[in-house]
């Protein structure tokens, strides 16, 4: 038997920082049972452009709406500032390296990329700043900048999103419960956790004692 959690998220996905607190009590009550959990990167954005007003406003005000629901917080003001590019491919990769590295310590790291957007306002579409937060977490900073600019971690990185995109997954973030390759979905969107911890519970009593 085999069994692990697929966490399918986007670190620059504002719902999927709400969720933050709710994702890792819940890796952890699986972790408890022996099951792991397996990180997934959706890619909410891809973009060339810099954001114009109208559209920066517009998430902003999505911001301030997870942070009501959730509580987690943002630095609104000077956020995303005149001429960013949102583009969450660079940080969804800095995952898929640091997974290829070190799987544990990919959380670690996005917990940084997510404080440093969210909470502090950094551009963590940047390489030499994913470099230094994954330095932060841990990693040896030229083997993993080093890494992070190959074509292979590229195209792991859009592997990743393939994968998403074919499973039919619209929206972040999304839990899955697998079992000998049979996917269950735990969520698809934000849910409390007094909500979906009996439901992983009553998931992980059939999955470790079937």
């Amino acid at each position: 038997m085999s069994a692990r959690l697929l966490y399918v998220m986007d670190p620059m996905c504002s719902w999927c920082w709400g969720f933050a607190p709710v994702a890792e009590a819940l890796i952890a009550q699986a972790q408890a049972a022996g099951v792991p959990t397996h990180l997934v990167v959706g890619g909410l954005r891809s973009g060339s452009s810099p954001l114009d007003a109208s559209t920066r406003r517009y998430i902003l005000e999505h911001w301030q709406a997870v942070h009501e629901a959730t509580g987690q917080s943002f630095r609104i003001e000077g956020a995303m500032p005149e001429g960013f590019v949102y583009d969450t491919e660079p940080a969804c990769r800095a995952l898929v390296t640091a997974r290829s590295l070190d799987p544990a310590r990919a959380w670690a790291l996005l917990k940084l990329i997510q404080q440093a957007f969210y909470e502090r306002g950094e551009d963590v579409t940047r390489a030499p700043q994913l470099v230094e937060l994954a330095t932060q977490a841990g990693f040896e900073r030229a083997a993993f900048s080093e890494r992070f600019t190959s074509a292979e971690q590229r195209q792991a990185t859009a592997a990743d999103f393939v994968w998403v995109q074919d499973l039919g997954i619209a929206g972040f973030p999304t839990l899955l419960a697998e079992r000998n390759g049979q996917l269950a979905l735990l969520t698809n969107g934000y849910q409390a956790l007094d909500a979906l911890s009996p439901l992983l519970g009553r998931w992980l009593e059939r999955a470790v004692h079937a």
